[in-house]
């Protein structure tokens, strides 16, 4: 499906997403950004054509060619398993990974990403959901058909405030996309200590 997915449109709520954010980091002065689950680099290619140094990591060596095609450096890579050294980065994105991981090791991937990132550094993470539910989803029309692990706002709160202070938080509604749940748009904050 990368091939598809590059010639998806993105919806005009998720580029507001992506410049809102692109704004916050440069009117702190970050230069290097590392997008987690970069996918096809489309959200990579537009940072990177805003200034930033950017650095792309997907599960999916299909996913990282496409990165490499659009001129980014990108690495097949784990979010769990990082392997930059400490405060190797002032911005980091992501846009829809963390809801393919199991809810037990969210908090593994939070402390990575902590890890990489600077002190005072500012992460961007998105995601669906809005109830608590885990597994397979038998609806999906990828082959093999994925994961999804989608929270409640309170649990993804509670999460990512024992690694990050809250910079924002917003719910945007999907509902024609999917009326039982809304997109969790979080900027968070590594805390200086």
């Amino acid at each position: 499906m990368a091939e598809a997915r590059d010639r998806h449109d993105l919806p005009a709520w998720k580029r507001d997403v992506r410049a809102s954010f692109l704004a916050l980091i440069q009117q702190e002065g970050a230069t290097r950004l590392l997008e987690i689950g970069a996918g096809t680099g489309r959200d990579g290619a537009f940072f990177a054509e805003h200034g930033l140094d950017v650095v792309c990591i997907d599960l999916s060596p299909e996913m990282v060619r496409l990165c490499r095609e659009k001129g980014l450096e990108a690495e097949v890579m784990d979010v769990a398993d990082l392997r930059f050294p400490g405060n190797s980065f002032g911005a980091v994105y992501a846009l829809n990974c963390f809801l393919h991981l199991p809810t037990s090791e969210l908090p593994d991937a939070l402390r990575e990403v902590h890890r990489i990132l600077r002190p005072g550094g500012l992460f961007f993470l998105g995601v669906y959901g809005g109830i608590d539910q885990e597994g397979v989803w038998e609806e999906d029309t990828y082959e093999p058909k994925r994961f999804f692990s989608l929270q409640t706002d309170e649990h993804l709160l509670d999460s990512v405030r024992t690694f990050f202070d809250l910079v924002s938080f917003d719910r945007i509604s999907v509902a024609s996309e999917a009326p039982r749940i809304h997109f969790q748009s979080l900027i968070l904050r590594k805390t200086v200590s």
